[in-house]
């Protein structure tokens, strides 16, 4: 998931962006609410852990001003706040989890992967194409009756586009959301891990799972399924000429 943390405390959010990323989780930091509203309104996060001590603009109106425009966003407040009222509010507001200051990030963590089991886009704990299996919960993969090891990076790439088994993924969009970066000079960077996991992954098997579809990106599948059809979608250098000059 893409996570922001609205968290003035320096020190606590960058705990939390390196447990969460630890997690394979993409995260940014919002130092204050009008950053952290700011944020919200350029990029497409899945979940918000929010402080409600924050400077500008507090926790409370962030939360309502989020409920207004991004009723499916999951926000799980984080605070020293330890008042029954102020659970009440805010959990009335529409956050959807509350964790109070100090705490264990088991078990923000635990809440986290809660909140998805329930939420409109469920936790898949296993993910498999074709023979490749892999166990999100355990974060090991096997490719039949092998077991494959990766670095942290390659777990997080072949995740991605095994939760989006059988589409092809441009490198901008596995930038965005495998690396957290917005810039696209940094593309190589995918073709060199995309490598990386042919060769631990393809490499001695028969059955290709992992595809380069020419001009477009990466698609994980079975071999030949869907291939053509994507192919077929992406229009070649003459049809763009023939639909510039209308015929």
């Amino acid at each position: 998931m893409r996570i922001l943390i609205a968290e003035d405390d320096a020190a606590l959010a960058s705990f939390l962006r390196k447990g969460l990323e630890a997690e394979y989780h993409a995260t940014d930091i919002a130092k204050d609410g009008a950053d952290a509203m700011e944020k919200l309104q350029t990029i497409e996060y899945d979940l918000m852990v929010l402080d409600l001590n924050l400077p500008k603009v507090d926790g409370v109106e962030v939360l309502k001003l989020v409920r207004t425009k991004r009723a499916g966003l999951l926000i799980i407040v984080l605070t020293a706040r330890n008042r029954v009222e102020d659970r009440v509010e805010t959990l009335d507001l529409g956050a959807d989890d509350y964790l109070v200051k100090p705490f264990s990030f088991s078990e923000l963590s635990a809440r986290v992967r809660a909140l998805l089991r329930r939420s409109k886009r469920p936790y898949e704990a296993m993910l498999s194409v074709g023979d490749l299996t892999i166990d999100r919960i355990r974060r090991t993969v096997m490719r039949g009756a092998k077991p494959v090891a990766l670095s942290p990076k390659e777990f997080a790439l072949l995740e991605y586009l095994m939760l989006n088994a059988g589409r092809v993924i441009t490198r901008a969009v596995i930038i965005d959301r495998v690396w957290n970066l917005s810039s696209d000079t940094m593309t190589n960077v995918v073709d060199v891990y995309i490598n990386y996991l042919r060769k631990k992954i393809d490499y001695g098997h028969k059955t290709k799972l992992i595809h380069t579809i020419r001009g477009a990106g990466y698609q994980i599948s079975v071999e030949g399924e869907n291939l053509l059809l994507i192919k077929e979608d992406i229009p070649d250098k003459q049809s763009l000429v023939n639909k510039a000059a209308g015929l």
